[in-house]
């Protein structure tokens, strides 16, 4: 599984070196997207330079954006058989999730923190299904930690079964230790019903009784069967709030809910009150269980979304870069296929789907083929609040000159970096506001720790960012250009600045960075072509459910973030898997399933 909290920040020109010129950044998409040889001779990525689109005008199926979900919809498409074209707005795949380069420093604009890319069968998490129907390897490597500064003081937190009830003794107390033993105990069981349904099978209409019911009941009623009367009770709160497990179980102890409602907001976007259960179960039967670990794809998350373009091009699909999508075109009440910016018509022979917003789907579409009801629906969906980002370069063995009086003799010493610094590092700075107030977390990960190739020898790279909790009215209406927005971007960063300083140590000196790069929630909405920058739709479990993948449009479908099963990257792609497989029959969705043996 993947985390979701780290989404973006695509393409920084606007915040990049005068003199650095985009061509840089073009030149190694198609390197990168080619696996470093010329397009595959049944797929191609495009890269639009002119008006005209290049290429055939028209496919089964168009994609529009070409984020994860979109990737994992085109692939699986591709695998089928179907034509598929991917069309991305930008001059690089991968949308939250694509990494850029920067003076040889190759940074993640989103995405992280990963595990269960090496699993396969039923229980692998859905991006590793994806990458897996189509034949797809991610080498990654292997950890099992991360630094943790909250108010209490700070420590190295491991997954896995037993080695967390240490950091509850020293930092909480030992009814801390009592109350995580009852909620493992109460939910790693409920981890068989949550895994018992590989996300490849389901499907968006009545073939899921076949793809699913019938071929995985058996599983499911020995997964009831080993749980007892008391799990599959329990198992019934599956599709509730995760807080009401926490509450039925009667934990007190404020550290342990702390730390639940933080697992929960990095997960989903919201606490554990809007979280289901199945999410969070599912991530505590990855991480809590003995032989866990995290992963880090070599590489970078570049290399997850170069893994997805191989995909679709090995299958036949096509990727086409900075072509943007001003409408989606409907004719006799049916999506028919979509208009770029430039003018040319692109036809969609059976399906168009979209991996925006729904938010800025809405947009895409006449005004006059939307249903009250629907428009209404998206009007009234709350949203998620944006992001403060910092991506930097530095010098891995940087050391700072300072002095200090010894003895009454003024006499220079020298402090290093952090010398155990990991990828990453979360800092909480107060509990009792909660973990999603504004200027409250920061999440930091410095993947060159793990993937050395990402920064020139001697370097780190760096991406730091308060998650999903900076408010866009702050920035409404400013004009990058001014000095307002300038004076606004520095004392909103400074909160970052500060944890970073916290997490590296007293040698790192922000001064002295090869690359500094603040990104704000504009940002997000210029970049990321995303409705007020937001991380997604603040739908809480219980209350409300995630809209479906099929539109009152016919011939339209949607995946992504604004989609059941939500926000992150596991979700994304199950999404997209999702769609792919409820366009094409069901046979040939259990000839897929035959093949990767699940």
């Amino acid at each position: 599984m993947a985390l979701s909290y780290l989404p973006t920040h695509p393409h920084l020109h606007r915040f990049l070196p005068p003199n650095f010129k985009s061509s840089t950044v073009r030149k190694s998409v198609l390197a990168r997207s080619s696996n470093g040889q010329d397009a595959s001779s049944r797929g191609s990525l495009l890269l639009q330079e002119k008006n005209s689109f290049p290429g055939k005008p028209e496919a089964d199926i168009v994609v529009i954006g070409s984020g994860i979900g979109g990737l994992c919809c085109g692939g699986l498409l591709a695998r089928y058989g179907q034509e598929v074209l991917v069309l991305e707005s930008h001059d690089q795949p991968g949308g939250a999730a694509h990494s850029f380069k920067i003076k040889d420093y190759e940074f993640d604009s989103g995405p992280s923190l990963f595990s269960g890319f090496q699993s396969r069968g039923p229980q692998a998490n859905p991006l590793a299904q994806v990458l897996d129907a189509l034949g797809e390897s991610l080498p990654c490597a292997k950890y099992d930690s991360w630094m943790v500064y909250i108010p209490e003081g700070e420590f190295l937190s491991r997954i896995g079964p037993t080695e967390f009830y240490k950091d509850l003794e020293k930092y909480a107390s030992k009814n801390a230790v009592q109350d995580w033993k009852k909620l493992l105990d109460a939910i790693l069981p409920l981890s068989a019903t949550a895994t018992a349904l590989p996300p490849l099978s389901i499907r968006g209409d009545l073939g899921v009784l076949s793809t699913v019911a019938a071929r995985y009941a058996p599983s499911l009623l020995k997964s009831f069967i080993q749980m007892g009367p008391q799990g599959a009770l329990g198992a019934t709160k599956l599709l509730r709030p995760f807080s009401e497990i926490v509450d039925s179980l009667e934990l007190e102890d404020p550290f342990v809910r702390n730390w639940i409602d933080l697992l929960a907001f990095l997960l989903a976007g919201v606490k554990s009150n809007g979280i289901l259960s199945a999410e969070m179960v599912y991530m505590f039967a990855e991480w809590y269980k003995p032989g866990c670990s995290l992963e880090y794809p070599l590489h970078g998350s570049g290399a997850l979304v170069n893994a997805l373009v191989r995909g679709i091009e090995k299958f036949g699909g096509r990727l086409s870069l900075r072509s943007h999508v001003e409408k989606i075109v409907v004719e006799n009440d049916r999506a028919t296929g979509v208009k770029l910016s430039s003018g040319q018509f692109i036809r969609a022979r059976k399906a168009v789907v979209s991996n925006a917003s729904m938010w800025d789907t809405l947009k895409l579409l006449p005004k006059e083929v939307v249903p009250k009801s629907y428009r209404d629906r998206i009007d009234m969906t709350p949203q998620c609040e944006s992001f403060m980002h910092l991506h930097l370069g530095f010098d891995a063995e940087e050391k700072r000159r300072e002095r200090r009086l010894q003895f009454s003799i003024d006499t220079p010493y020298y402090k290093g970096l952090r010398e155990d610094l990991g990828i990453h590092h979360i800092v909480v700075n107060d509990w009792d506001r909660g973990v999603d107030a504004d200027q409250n977390v920061v999440l930091i990960s410095v993947p060159s720790v793990l993937s050395p190739d990402l920064a020139p020898p001697g370097k780190h790279v760096l991406h730091a960012y308060t998650p999903g909790t900076e408010p866009f009215e702050f920035w409404k209406g400013l004009d990058p250009r001014s000095a307002e927005y300038k004076k606004l971007k520095a004392e909103r960063s400074e909160v970052i600045w500060r944890a970073v300083e916290r997490a590296l140590g007293p040698g790192f000196s922000r001064d002295k960075c090869d690359v500094k790069l603040v990104g704000t929630p504009l940002t997000h909405q210029r970049f990321l072509r995303r409705n007020r920058g937001t991380y997604g739709p603040a739908i809480q479990a219980g209350k409300e459910t995630f809209p479906g993948h099929s539109t009152p449009i016919p011939q339209l479908y949607c995946c992504g973030d604004s989609t059941f099963p939500g926000i992150g990257v596991p979700a994304v792609a199950a999404s997209g898997a999702i769609v792919a497989n409820s366009l094409v029959s069901v046979s040939q969705h259990s000839e897929l399933l035959d093949a990767i043996g699940i």
